[in-house]
């Protein structure tokens, strides 16, 4: 009887320690976490990170992260397989609509729709929309529709950053006319080799067809070889083709790789005067440009068209969207959604954002600033079309096509080839 008091005694006491020590536990394995998984990789991956610890801290949710180089791939076996992160920054419009259109996303509720519609311009929410349901947050993004040059020599020169085509034409002749060649082009990508030429392409779309013709363009709703897009090869045609206009004419266009195209407008003095290319082209920029890239580098959007479609941003951006919904996962997608989340990025350098309510001083050069400005006045933004094409077509027949063209072969037999290589 004396051994059954003392265990019952025992027991009394180290029950509330027990107990302690399972709230401990519950707490612990029952704090809140939110899966996050994307193509953020190395110094992206550490720059995101750090962006989203504000939000850690100030909730006490704790986001894990997962980056892979082979995010495309990896996210649609995971979500075939029944086991999807909680959230996904997806770089590819199709992926989204792919999985809204099997069921597999949480549509934006009121709250986070309420905060899209305050910090975006409106093309952002279409853009992450599926059958005219939001899907889709847009967090860091690029763009590529603009005009570099050597600041020093232009000031020196007396050139003026053009607003219109018509000005930007002029200000092509007045270069030939002093002597000087206005174009640094180079497309040559091995395997990708013409990439750089549709990204031109798609650029003058926007600004002489239109956003929705564009749309319509991409889905084959018109043909490639319709008149909106022989109208923009004979834009580009006016440039790419004319021998005073580009530096080394078509061979130079054609053997010159991407990365290394804009030197020329380096050289003491410059060979070339400006290039088209997106925001990563500063990190082929020789060193000392880099160096001093406020100092060196003007950079300017590539100027509008027809005035009815503005100035339109081609790039491409990061949407995440939710596949389960927690009042943790929910959270965070609204924080997504802030400028809080990308500031210390846009600080660090590399990103641009599209939030209305962003200060652009956050930037950490006139360059970036000047981009992010563009990226947000922009009342038309699309998209790589290429991109979006049919492998077939958007990493095949049109980057074979614009080769083609450049070596000869006339614009209506290659547009008609790039028609007939599209998938039935």
């Amino acid at each position: 009887m004396r051994k059954v008091m003392l265990v019952l005694l025992i027991a009394l006491l180290i029950m509330p320690s027990v107990f302690a020590a399972g709230q401990k536990g519950t707490a612990a394995t029952g704090a809140k976490t939110v899966t996050v998984f994307g193509a953020f990789v190395d110094e992206e991956q550490r720059r995101f990170e750090e962006a989203i610890k504000p939000f850690e801290e100030r909730t006490g949710i704790k986001v894990v992260y997962e980056g892979s180089k082979d995010f495309e791939t990896l996210i649609s076996v995971r979500v075939e397989g029944g086991n999807p992160p909680d959230i996904a920054g997806l770089p590819q419009p199709g992926l989204m609509m792919n999985f809204a259109s099997q069921g597999k996303l949480v549509p934006m509720w009121a709250s986070l729709e309420a905060t899209i519609d305050k910090n975006y311009a409106p093309v952002w929410k279409d853009l992450g929309s599926y059958e005219g349901t939001p899907f889709g947050v847009f967090h860091r993004v690029n763009a590529k529709s603009f005009v570099w040059y050597p600041k020093k020599a232009w000031a020196r020169a007396g050139y003026e950053v053009p607003t219109t085509w018509g000005e930007l034409v002029a200000l092509m002749d007045k270069m030939v006319a002093n002597g000087h060649t206005p174009w640094a082009v180079g497309i040559e990508s091995g395997g990708a080799t013409g990439w750089v030429g549709t990204d031109w392409i798609e650029d003058i779309m926007l600004r002489t067809a239109g956003p929705e013709v564009y749309d319509k363009w991409v889905a084959n709703e018109i043909p490639f070889n319709a008149p909106e897009v022989k109208e923009a090869f004979e834009f580009l045609g006016d440039i790419w083709l004319n021998p005073k206009y580009v530096y080394g004419g078509r061979n130079t266009i054609l053997t010159t790789s991407f990365g290394d195209a804009q030197r020329p407008m380096f050289d003491n003095p410059p060979k070339a005067w400006m290039h088209r290319q997106g925001n990563f082209i500063t990190g082929f920029f020789p060193d000392a440009v880099q160096a001093n890239l406020e100092e060196e580098v003007g950079v300017f959007p590539l100027p509008s068209i027809n005035p009815e479609f503005g100035i339109p941003v081609l790039g491409g951006g990061d949407q995440f969207v939710v596949f389960n919904d927690r009042p943790e996962v929910r959270q965070f997608m609204e924080f997504l959604a802030t400028w809080e989340s990308g500031e210390s990025w846009a600080k660090a350098g590399g990103a641009l954002f599209p939030y209305l309510n962003q200060d652009l001083s956050a930037y950490p050069n006139e360059i970036e600033r000047s981009l992010a400005e563009a990226l947000v006045n922009a009342k038309v933004f699309r998209f790589d079309a290429s991109d979006l094409m049919p492998a077939q077509v958007g990493a095949g027949s049109f980057w074979t096509g614009i080769v083609d063209w450049v070596n000869g072969k006339p614009l209506a037999t290659m547009l008609n080839d790039v028609q007939r290589s599209w998938p039935k």
